[in-house]
């Protein structure tokens, strides 16, 4: 399995701090160039995938709000794309 492929398999989390570990090496520059340019090679994939997995999320997200009738209902949050959003029931 080569880098890209085990960057895929990764939680969000993991992957996190596997850039933050990067970073801190890299900011140290206390090792070889070779070794440096891999790790700025995996940390830019890195920052694609969790930049991705962001994107996937924040598309999930939705907002409460009442409609006129006072009914909470289910609505994504600012999105371009036509969604139905849910009825979720009568507020107190």
């Amino acid at each position: 399995m080569d880098k890209k492929e085990q960057i895929l398999q990764l939680k969000f989390e993991d992957a996190l701090q596997r850039l933050e570990k990067i970073v801190g090496v890299l900011e140290q520059g206390n090792i070889p160039l070779d070794e440096a340019l891999k790790c700025y090679e995996e940390g830019i994939a890195l920052t694609r995938y969790l930049a991705s997995k962001l994107q996937t999320a924040e598309k999930k997200v939705e907002e409460l709000i009442k409609d006129e009738q006072g009914n909470l209902i289910l609505k994504p949050l600012e999105t371009d794309l036509p969604r139905k959003t849910k009825n979720i029931g009568k507020t107190v």
